[in-house]
């Protein structure tokens, strides 16, 4: 599902706007009005709203299971630094596309919905996969801990990021996060070794 510039920048307009308004609150009139473009052309391209969002959710999703079987694969490095890299990658790609996991939530959580972002679950399940056989070879390796709830490992990350992400008044008063770079650093840093920590301290077995 290869996106071409034009269909990128649709996207990227659209995926403001539903972050903005909501997908309901969102017409396909005001996309193609911001994106400079008319209406007729999201028809040529997407069909439709609902299939432009699933668009969307595909070509921000591109990538992520590459690049984490790739770390899961560098078995010359030890389980708690692949670990580490795990998390950080996680909350780098939460971070860049927090605005679409935001927009996805809101859709899956609406019951009166039809959208049932099938690619989205799908991907989701192939990350977990690759998650637990990793963990499953570090608990045979004498690495990680025997009963570890692994489905819940990766919602530890999310659910971190997020409350930062959704209190960050509360974090730029208290870390004296001033400026888009200090809150940018604090991510990339303190954030990101808090969680890692954490995540190493539940599954792993202590020296």
């Amino acid at each position: 599902m290869e996106l071409n510039d034009k269909q990128k920048e649709i996207v990227q307009v659209a995926e403001k706007l539903f972050a903005e308004y909501g997908f309901d609150g969102t017409s396909v009139r005001l996309i193609a009005k911001e994106a400079g473009i008319n209406i007729a052309m999201i028809s040529y391209y997407f069909g439709s709203k609902e299939k432009l969002l699933e668009h969307m959710v595909v070509h921000r999703m591109s990538g992520f299971k590459v690049n984490l079987d790739e770390i899961i694969a560098q078995d010359d490095r030890s389980y708690p630094d692949r670990l580490n890299e795990i998390v950080a990658l996680y909350v780098k790609r939460i971070h860049k596309n927090n605005r679409i996991y935001k927009i996805v939530h809101n859709e899956l959580t609406n019951n009166a919905r039809s959208l049932t972002f099938e690619h989205y679950l799908s991907q989701k399940k192939k990350n977990l996969d690759s998650v637990t056989k990793f963990i499953e070879a570090g608990q045979k390796a004498h690495v990680f801990k025997k009963h570890i709830e692994i489905p819940l490992l990766i919602p530890s990350i999310l659910g971190t990021y997020f409350h930062f992400h959704y209190n960050q008044r509360f974090y730029e008063e208290s870390y004296g996060l001033n400026t888009p770079e200090s809150k940018e650093l604090f991510i990339e840093t303190t954030l990101t070794k808090h969680i890692q920590k954490m995540l190493n301290a539940l599954i792993t077995y202590e020296d």
